[in-house]
């Protein structure tokens, strides 16, 4: 495989993750994203941790969804997440079925 037939690929993965994301959203209440990952969440707890003199976040997500064109499957039961940069948290307005 070529350097043009993986980008081609990744391309074609993230859209396939995009498409996928857009149909999941409704079902999800929370929009998480960290340095490393994006998230889909139902149920979201944040910890704040020190070790060492350093301060981290421990992130509890429940029945979540996760952007990562690497894993097989994005759809988890739970999530913890560890991280010592921002994270963002977005509480989604629910929506209505029609």
């Amino acid at each position: 495989m070529g350097e043009e037939d993986l980008e081609r690929f990744e391309t074609d993965v993230e859209l396939q993750i995009y498409k996928e994301y857009r149909d999941v959203l409704p079902l999800f209440r929370y929009v998480i994203e960290t340095e490393r990952r994006f998230y889909l969440a139902n149920g979201v707890e944040v910890h704040t941790r020190q070790a060492d003199g350093s301060l981290y976040f421990e992130l509890e997500l429940d029945d979540a969804w996760v952007w990562d064109m690497y894993r097989p499957a994005r759809f988890v039961k739970r999530v913890k997440v560890m991280t010592f940069r921002d994270v963002n948290i977005e509480e989604l307005e629910p929506t209505t079925a029609i």
